[in-house]
């Protein structure tokens, strides 16, 4: 396994720098220096790594499913127990904390082993009566793009459930958050994963998606990443028909009834909220309370997010780290400024911290105007507004007054009104009384222009999958 200064490429089962020796730097978000160097893939890897992917495909896809599946649960065996090295180096790369990045492993290793216990079933025959059944085949070689905010998470939910089907995979990792990518391919190379079955590409992102997905040996793109970036690919994609999973952008809503419990809804907004910085496409953004609750609802938010203690990421004591890097600073600020030129209040934050490295305080706005850039573009950053609403129809009408639909939020136990949120709101998954991450068993994707496709469950592995139709058979078995 490379230096952990220096991280490598991974292609046909060895470790090794870019072809022509170029390194993109590594920067460290918390104190804004160069941690380490990352290798840079050339055409010529590119071609290698679609050449090695392909010339694995036959044998991974015909080798049984169990034996795919105890390669997955020995990596996320592998995967667990050094979890916590690897966190810090999560930590350092990204800027959330030790606990966060901890808890994401966590979650990668439940993905990484659910799939593999689940990889025989999904991949058997399934009945359909007399005389049919469906086949399940693996659909041919994968590109997976990932991105820096969730790595461990969002590779898992793309290696496991390709792997488990019997698809070799491109991986092209986050430049911003090497390690992961490395810790994850590592404990699939220990784990005895076959030579071309995973490929492990960093680089100039354009270049990299340009090639593999004009080649036709690419039949599934995996992506996740903003809306904009995920048309560039699906155009790129269509060139060739390859299958897509789009998991896009996100600008969740929170309705909080008149009926809520404050003391519970608050603190789990607050914490799912400002977790990562806020940089999240699940974090709720716009909070939306029923006007008798509102003004306890603003004191209360507003007091949690005061408390939240800014600090070096790998500090016990810090709660939220930095941002990853200079760019989500300026949409912060780009953000905000536009709000309070429309007429909004800042309740608190709204300025950079003077302070090395990449720090953006909770900020919490009111009165901001249906034509805030913030109300329609999705922050992804620790920027939450908050306003009231009278009756429960306007409440939903401003929750899906946005593009987006990946997830939603409410608080009430009110049963008529949970029905209508649940059968009103436009997103691709809804929580009553409730703020967590997607477990690894259930189907994970976005409507309107938050994506397309599923992660996660057996939906994850199928897509993955062709379903061939088999008719006429004299006997199943």
């Amino acid at each position: 396994m490379p230096d952990a200064r220096s991280h490598e490429l991974f292609i046909n089962g060895k470790w090794r720098a870019g072809g022509d020796g170029t390194t993109l730097p590594l920067i460290n978000p918390a104190r804004e220096k160069v941690l380490a160097s990352v290798a840079s893939a050339t055409v010529s890897d590119l071609d290698e790594a679609l050449a090695s992917a392909e010339r694995s495909r036959k044998d991974w896809s015909s080798r049984p499913a169990r034996e795919r599946g105890k390669i997955l649960v020995a990596a996320a065996r592998i995967l667990a127990a050094k979890a916590g090295a690897a966190a810090r180096d999560l930590s350092a790369e990204q800027g959330k904390t030790i606990a966060e990045a901890t808890g994401e492993y966590a979650r990668a290793v439940e993905t990484l082993e659910w799939n593999g216990r689940h990889a025989e079933e999904l991949s058997a025959p399934i009945p359909l009566g007399p005389n049919r059944m469906i086949v399940p085949e693996a659909l041919g070689v994968v590109a997976a793009f990932t991105p820096w905010n969730y790595p461990a998470v969002l590779i898992a939910r793309k290696l496991a459930p390709a792997l488990a089907a019997g698809c070799p995979v491109i991986l092209k990792g986050a430049e911003e958050t090497p390690s992961v990518a490395v810790q994850m391919v590592e404990s699939l190379r220990q784990a005895g994963i076959p030579d071309g079955v995973v490929n492990l590409v960093f680089g100039v992102p354009v270049h990299i998606s340009r090639h593999l997905l004009s080649s036709p040996i690419v039949k599934v793109l995996t992506f996740t990443g903003s809306t904009a970036v995920g048309k560039q690919l699906a155009t790129l994609a269509a060139n060739n028909l390859q299958r897509c999973i789009l998991e896009l952008g996100g600008h969740s809503p929170v309705i909080v009834c008149e009926d809520a419990d404050l003391a519970k809804a608050v603190p789990a907004i607050s914490e799912y909220k400002f977790e990562c910085a806020g940089q999240s496409c699940n974090a709720p953004s716009r909070i939306l309370v029923a006007r008798s609750r509102y003004e306890d609802f603003l004191s209360r938010m507003t007091d949690a997010a005061r408390k939240i203690k800014m600090g070096l990421p790998d500090d016990p004591a810090t709660d939220m780290g930095p941002m990853a890097n200079a760019r989500r600073i300026e949409a912060m600020q780009r953000l905000t400024k536009d709000a309070v030129e429309r007429g909004a209040r800042i309740e608190t934050g709204g300025t950079r911290l003077d302070r090395p490295g990449f720090y953006w305080p909770p900020t919490i706005l009111t009165g901001v105007p249906k034509e805030a850039r913030v109300l329609h573009e999705e922050p992804f950053g620790p920027i939450l507004t908050i306003a009231p609403f009278d009756t429960l129809e306007e409440a939903i009408e401003e929750a899906n007054a946005t593009e987006y639909g990946l997830a939603a939020y409410f608080f009430t136990d009110a049963a008529d009104a949970q029905r209508k949120l649940i059968n009103s709101l436009s997103a691709g998954a809804v929580s009553v009384n409730y703020l967590k991450g997607v477990s690894a068993d259930a189907p994970y994707g976005g409507v309107k222009q938050s994506g397309y496709g599923y992660e996660g469950g057996e939906q994850g592995v199928r897509s993955f999958q062709i379903l061939k139709m088999v008719n006429g058979l004299s006997s199943f078995g």
